[in-house]
């Protein structure tokens, strides 16, 4: 395992917290990725052995919900709507310049580790399509235009 040993013991603690709670993966998950910022893949064997789940049913669970990350991700989070009010109000034009302003593609984290782009499928803010979420703000009515000053505040700060 290439876990950390700091790793391994904030997933063990997770772990035993949630054992005997009914339905307890999805919140296990979650306190994993807020803890350490990302589900490590080498995880599994800890959690499948603890929940009596094979590995390959633990990777499909992180693996389904999107809002999981199996690797580290940068400091920033920019989330591209992809719902369908978004995409006719042209997000797909809007995740095109992300991806290429930034250098990457979904799950990826550009070069100076600053942001990693992400899709979502709702943000909430229909009536202000199109939307992004940086961090834990959304703003709608996004255009390249704002898609830059979004960038340049968070590579400023």
């Amino acid at each position: 395992m290439n876990l950390s040993e700091t790793q391994r013991i904030t997933i063990e603690k997770h772990v035993e917290t949630f054992l005997t709670k009914p339905g307890a993966l999805l919140p296990l998950m979650h306190a994993i990725q807020d803890s350490l910022g990302y589900i490590p893949e080498d995880s599994y064997p800890i959690i499948s052995s603890a929940y009596n789940l094979s590995i390959a049913e633990i990777h499909g669970f992180v693996t389904f919900y999107h809002h999981f990350r199996t690797s580290p991700s940068g400091k920033n989070i920019l989330q591209v709507c992809r719902a369908e009010s978004c995409q006719s109000m042209g997000s797909e034009s809007i995740e095109n310049y992300c991806k290429k302003v930034l250098g990457v593609d979904y799950h990826e984290t550009s070069k100076d580790g600053v942001i990693t782009l992400e899709p979502v499928y709702c943000l909430g803010n229909c009536a202000c399509s199109p939307s992004v979420m940086m961090n834990d703000k959304v703003i709608g009515r996004v255009t390249p235009e704002k898609i830059d000053n979004i960038i340049k505040a968070v590579k400023q700060s």
